[in-house]
């Protein structure tokens, strides 16, 4: 956190260094972003992702789009569009806080991008990768998170109405949003986080969009269950 001192933004531990929330997605010849936030340029070359096929969106909040103007340089390399999959109200905020490439005025150098809208119990495939919309409540936003496969991601969430946990039973690997110990009011605790994971029946969960009020990853990590822990920038899963 900016202008913090506390133990964890002042480690060494790259471990404890937390950038915006945000997962790569890789199977075959297929790979799709899950948000491009702030730091989506730095998280690119970090991983050095040569392809991208599509961004998909949780919400429209900051911490989740503010990066999209960087998909330019896939539309350079590629010399296509990008596919984008939001709901109808993300994509209002995406028009909104990127007006430009939507004004119909398509200079050279502006990103490229075909817009696809997600809807609740609608699937829906890029390439081999079959994406199962999961609807959450985020306070009182919509956020969605996505099944793919054994694999279910969650972030920005609070509450998920019985309904939609029906669609995340089976779930292997699940990566949900537990920002703190102490609760919230528009994310999961810890506590809460587990009572959910614990409900799906994940054999393994990985909480992300942690704070730095959660402590230090490594105290953190051996206090947790067997079958829970940390996610951390850089972690790689393989399914």
């Amino acid at each position: 956190m900016i202008g913090c001192g506390c133990e964890v933004c002042i480690s060494n531990n790259p471990k404890n260094n937390r950038l915006r929330s945000s997962i790569w997605i890789q199977d075959r010849e297929t790979s799709v972003v899950i948000d491009s936030g702030p730091d989506f340029r730095y998280q690119m070359l970090r991983e050095k992702v040569q392809k991208l096929d599509a961004i998909v969106f949780t919400h429209s909040h900051k911490d989740h789009i503010a990066g999209l103007d960087d998909v330019r340089a896939f539309n350079y390399w590629q010399n296509e569009a990008i596919d984008i999959y939001a709901s109808a109200e993300t994509q209002i905020a995406l028009k909104r806080e990127f007006h430009y490439v939507f004004s119909g005025i398509n200079y050279p150098g502006i990103p490229q991008l075909s817009l696809h809208t997600i809807e609740n119990n609608h699937l829906f495939s890029i390439g081999d990768l079959k994406f199962i919309p999961i609807k959450v409540r985020h306070l009182n936003m919509e956020v969605y998170g996505f099944r793919i496969g054994d694999f279910s991601y969650i972030t920005d969430a609070n509450f998920i109405a019985p309904e939609e946990m029906n669609k995340l039973e089976g779930t292997k690997v699940l990566i949900l949003n537990a920002l703190r110990f102490e609760k919230h009011i528009s994310h999961f605790s810890v506590e809460e986080a587990m009572a959910i994971a614990e409900e799906i029946g994940a054999e393994t969960t990985y909480f992300t969009h942690i704070s730095h009020q959660l402590g230090l990853h490594e105290v953190v990590e051996k206090k947790l269950p067997k079958g829970f822990h940390l996610a951390y920038d850089g972690l790689e899963i393989e399914l």
